[in-house]
């Protein structure tokens, strides 16, 4: 992770999740592209704030749209190990033969 204090006021925000390991790919993301960028975890006391909390990644404000752009193409994209059709395919030519 990078070395930025996490109260940096300089720092905005570009994703946000309930979970850990979602920012942790992003953050990956964001790292392998070049982007530094660092996880806040806002956990709140779940006896007394149910539901609140949440993870936050930040990055630098002039990296911030390189950003967003680089989650959004991750988002809208499916992963290059998955094929839906390959596995219908396979079904529907077992049923004809």
């Amino acid at each position: 992770m990078a070395t930025l204090s996490q109260g940096d006021p300089e720092l905005v925000e570009v994703f946000d999740t309930q979970q850990e390991s979602e920012a942790m790919i992003v953050h990956g993301l964001l790292a392998s592209a070049g982007i530094d960028s660092i996880i806040t975890n806002l956990d709140a006391p779940q006896d007394v704030l149910p539901g609140v909390g949440g993870v936050l990644v930040r990055v630098n404000p002039a990296r911030a749209e390189e950003a967003r752009r680089l989650i959004e193409e991750y988002r809208n994209n499916p992963d290059p190990g998955e094929d839906e059709d390959s596995g219908e395919g396979e079904a529907e030519d077992t049923r004809a033969v």
